[in-house]
């Protein structure tokens, strides 16, 4: 059962090294992570961007690349390109970001000629391991979709299950994340969003999950707080994806999470054809690992 960060490193590592082309890798956090995904038997490294600089990094942390597979490429935006290309070629199972701008990296991948565009909206998702919550969590989305309208919610309500499948997370409860739990339509539109999701997921329209929604975190999460204020749902209290109502409450709920909370964390994004691996330099080597590895398992 993949209950933890650890395990998700382990599931990653048993099923064996997926190809991961990094973007413009001369940038030391992502080298290092990838890195260490590769010492763990998680990650075969395609590294790409300007070589000079890829070995005179590799060279101050003391490694050597000469047993990896690497590309030139004359600016970021080349780079992007490269890394996209091998995936669709087959030679790549997924990408990474190096030194550059996550704009960049995602105009390549979501390309429509050339890119890995599957059709919907890109987002990013979350897992995080919560010391205070009975299993893993699913924050979506926290850095991609400023203001998703209903149509954005469903696509990312779909990413955030297939993430979920991945790690064998069958039928996910979905809270629709509000202030409160009535719909109030004028001065909530959130509210109205969340119902009119959950009654299409009632009718089958929104599938391989159960959604109920609106609900405020503390029912999403608390099955106490749901039996006071007398909420019956199958997601109350024992949600495993939590979809918020725009990047500003994700974002806080994460970082909240991550920096007040201790959780351990892992993301990447999901809607292409294969998964994105975003880590930040502010990461610490187990979310960058994780997330390696949650992509590896996602792709």
């Amino acid at each position: 059962m993949i209950d933890s960060m650890a395990a998700i490193v382990r599931a990653a590592k048993a099923a064996g090294r997926k190809r991961i082309a990094v973007a413009a890798a001369q940038e030391s956090s992502a080298l290092e992570a990838v890195l260490d995904a590769w010492k763990n038997g998680i990650a075969e490294p395609l590294l790409i961007g300007d070589l000079a600089a890829i070995d005179e990094l590799a060279s101050q942390i003391g490694v050597d690349l000469s047993k990896f597979e690497r590309f030139q490429a004359k600016d970021n935006a080349a780079a992007a390109a490269k890394a996209v290309e091998l995936v669709r070629s087959g030679k790549a199972d997924m990408v990474m970001k190096g030194m550059l701008d996550t704009a960049i990296l995602l105009k390549a991948v979501l390309n429509k000629e050339a890119g890995l565009n599957a059709g919907r909206l890109v987002s990013h998702v979350a897992v995080m391991e919560v010391p205070t919550y009975h299993k893993l969590l699913f924050i979506t989305d926290a850095a991609i979709t400023i203001a998703p309208d209903i149509p954005a919610k469903l696509d990312i309500i779909a990413n955030a299950v297939q993430a979920a499948a991945a790690l064998g997370i069958q039928k996910p409860k979905v809270a629709l994340l509000a202030a409160v739990e009535k719909v109030k339509w004028d001065k909530m539109p959130c509210t109205a969003d969340a119902a009119i999701i959950t009654q299409m997921n009632r009718r089958g329209q929104v599938k391989g999950c159960i959604v109920d929604g609106p609900l405020a975190l503390d029912n999403a999460i608390s099955a106490e707080s749901a039996r006071v204020k007398k909420i019956v749902s199958e997601v109350a209290g024992d949600a495993d994806i939590l979809v918020v109502p725009n990047l500003e409450a994700g974002n806080i709920l994460y970082k909240s999470l991550v920096d007040l909370g201790q959780a351990k964390a892992a993301a990447i994004v999901m809607g292409a054809s294969k998964p994105v691996v975003l880590t930040s330099r502010s990461d610490n080597a187990e979310t960058k690992l994780a997330s390696i590895a949650l992509a590896a398992l996602a792709s």
